[in-house]
């Protein structure tokens, strides 16, 4: 006679330890990878006593001028690739054309010449804008 052997019952559970490993992976890679997205140019701004924009305002095109008198726009591209003064004129205006309400702001680090400040806000002007505001950083006003 052949012996019968007890049948296995399926095995309902779910092994975890796959998901977990990839869980950790990503977290890894996303720690290391967060430092690098900041975004913008490292610029110096002027300390001014100024109220700052409402919470509520749309998300405002900002022209950034460095030490050098680089152009760089938040919008259209590579934000830390510097513009040309054509190209700022083309990408804003095309900007303005679809959202005419959009705030436009200068971003101009405190060490750069004045002129270059002066020639973003002409750009900026040739593309259309109405009205342009400078950017300042009132943190170090309030300290003191």
């Amino acid at each position: 006679m052949a012996q019968h052997r007890p049948r296995r019952a399926p095995m309902a559970e779910i092994n975890v330890v796959p998901y977990i490993d990839v869980m950790l992976v990503l977290l890894v890679i996303f720690m290391i990878t967060a430092p690098l997205l900041s975004q913008g140019v490292k610029v110096e701004l002027p300390q001014a006593s100024a109220e700052p924009l409402e919470k509520d305002t749309k998300e405002p095109l900002i022209l950034t001028v460095d030490v050098e008198g680089k152009f760089y726009l938040n919008v259209g591209g590579d934000e830390k690739e510097a513009v040309a003064s054509d190209e700022v004129v083309r990408r804003v205006q095309i900007i303005l054309g679809r959202e005419p309400a959009t705030p436009v702001m200068v971003r101009g680090d405190t060490n750069v010449n004045y002129g270059a400040v002066v020639q973003a806000m002409v750009l900026l002007q040739a593309a259309g804008a109405d009205s342009v505001g400078l950017m300042t950083d009132p943190s170090e006003l309030k300290k003191k």
